[in-house]
């Protein structure tokens, strides 16, 4: 066992929640009821609760009069996303279509091996990543970024236009096809983003 093993609780909590400060309250709502299906339990004048589970909530926004733009926020310390989970690579293909027909697309696509992941923008320029477990079974996974000597030479993955994805499923190639094409390079977009940074909203 090691020191940090000892020094953890007995009972872990589970992460519950996200809270963000905002100065776009109605348009983070709507933006993350699109894009995550989350839906206000409480919706008040300067704060709303989300959820899209049987949690209270999950996201929390305030909007509060101190709250002021941020300032080079992509290079900044601090959080870079949240990320929201499908079953399955179809729901998450699909989802990717929905967004785009809205208008909505990812600012950057990586497959990590144990993901293949979409990473959005909220309206506050925050990271949310949208992914599915590519092994299905989140002690494979776990197992796979603990022992995989492909995940210690390459942790932040390929990357991948999803365009591309869809594509290649129309063709027929299957789920695991279509992963280790993109672990290959296969589907990569003509111009990848040049790092991870968020984009610039202000």
């Amino acid at each position: 066992m090691t020191a940090a093993h000892r020094q953890s609780p007995i009972i872990p909590p589970k992460l519950h929640h996200a809270t963000f400060l905002t100065l776009k309250l109605d348009e983070m709502v709507r933006w993350y009821g699109l894009v995550c299906g989350l839906y206000p339990v409480h919706y008040a004048e300067s704060a709303a609760w989300l959820t899209n589970d049987e949690a209270n909530h999950r996201i929390a926004l305030i909007k509060h009069p101190a709250v002021h733009a941020p300032v080079n926020k992509p290079t900044s310390a601090g959080l870079h996303h949240t990320a929201f989970e499908y079953d399955r690579f179809d729901q998450w293909l699909d989802n990717y279509e929905r967004l785009r027909d809205h208008g909505v697309t990812p600012f950057m696509c990586l497959d990590h091996g144990i993901t293949m992941s979409m990473y959005y923008a909220d309206p506050e320029g925050n990271g949310v990543e949208i992914q599915f477990d590519a092994f299905g079974d989140w002690a494979v996974s776990k197992e796979w970024i603990w022992a995989s000597r492909e995940f210690a030479e390459n942790p932040i993955g390929e990357w991948f236009d999803p365009e591309q994805l869809l594509e290649a499923r129309a063709q027929g190639l299957s789920q695991d096809e279509i992963h280790e094409g993109a672990r290959a390079g296969k589907y990569k977009p003509e111009n990848p983003p040049a790092d991870l940074l968020l984009p610039e909203v202000y």
